[in-house]
């Protein structure tokens, strides 16, 4: 059980002393049309598999798997979506282009 402290403070004398702690803000999810999402095709470390990624999402992490779920769901495949990038199993970009247009995203292959 550690105790995170701010960099720089060690020890205060100051009874009164309290630690401030830097509050990261949560990542606020851009409209759909101001999204550029970048659609493509990889293969390499895939174990032979090929895989189109979705890049270029800016928002919360629940957003993306949100993203994810649908984009998964519509082409019947599996996939996952994590760290801005949203894995969907097969060859299928220029279906995951088409959903991405007809929900209001800008996506470019």
């Amino acid at each position: 059980m550690s105790k995170q402290r701010p960099e720089g403070i060690v020890y205060s004398t100051n009874p009164d002393f309290q630690y401030q702690y830097d509050q990261e803000a949560a990542p606020t999810t851009l409209e759909p049309a101001r999204q550029k999402l970048r659609v493509g095709i990889e293969r390499h470390h895939r174990g032979g598999k090929t895989v189109t990624v979705v890049k270029g999402f800016v928002g919360s992490d629940d957003d993306l798997q949100q993203l994810g779920r649908q984009l998964k769901s519509r082409c019947g495949v599996g996939g996952s979506a994590k760290e801005g990038d949203i894995l969907v199993q097969g060859e299928l970009k220029e279906k995951v282009t088409q959903i991405l247009l007809s929900l209001g995203y800008t996506a470019t292959r």
